[in-house]
């Protein structure tokens, strides 16, 4: 090998070397831009100002549309601001990558539920009722969507059980709009009133 053919393999090397520096400090600042956007999110939301924060999870989700707790957060804030199909969409993209995603779960169930899809929203919730099967959350709001569904019946059971692992959920039921319909119902008094 020539002088020429070491000084050219040289400068390819150095080349390959700047090249992958570079590609690693461009990554490195994006991360720790969507790290900072994330961050300066999640203050927004904690200071009331849903719209300032879903401007930063739309900036994270400009440089990578599938990070996760962007689309949470965004859908959280959509669901909020009763933007529920949009909200369905963000949960639907957490779970093309991550399927027994917890809180992508429960809130595309209650998404689901508020636009009137209530076996859409019994499968979400049945969903993490397979992982969890005592988790609260999922069996109030199952229980909710049953009752709305008109299988009163099942979805008296289920608030009964729910009642019994946390009671908190007993004053809840009592003024859930979700069970006004029922609320005069004698299997209904006798849940709540135990």
């Amino acid at each position: 090998m020539g002088l020429d053919e070491r000084s050219s393999k040289s400068h390819e090397l150095f080349l390959d070397t700047k090249n992958f520096i570079n590609s690693f400090v461009v990554m490195y600042i994006m991360q720790e831009t969507i790290e900072s956007l994330l961050k300066n999110g999640q203050t927004s939301l904690n200071l009331g100002n849903p719209k300032d924060a879903m401007v930063f999870y739309d900036k994270v989700l400009a440089q990578n549309s599938q990070q996760i707790e962007a689309l949470l957060k965004k859908g959280h804030i959509l669901g909020k601001l009763a933007r529920y199909e949009q909200a369905i969409i963000h949960y639907d993209n957490v779970l093309s990558q991550d399927i027994g995603n917890i809180l992508a779960l429960l809130n595309k169930g209650l998404a689901q539920h508020c636009i009137g899809e209530y076996n859409a929203a019994i499968e979400c919730f049945d969903r993490v009722l397979l992982v969890k099967p005592k988790n609260t959350t999922a069996l109030y709001n199952k229980a909710s969507s049953l009752v709305k569904s008109n299988r009163i019946k099942e979805g008296l059971k289920i608030l009964s059980d729910v009642i019994i692992i946390d009671f908190s959920y007993n004053a809840k039921a009592r003024f859930d709009i979700d069970f006004e319909e029922i609320r005069k119902l004698n299997e209904f008094k006798e849940i709540i009133n135990k």
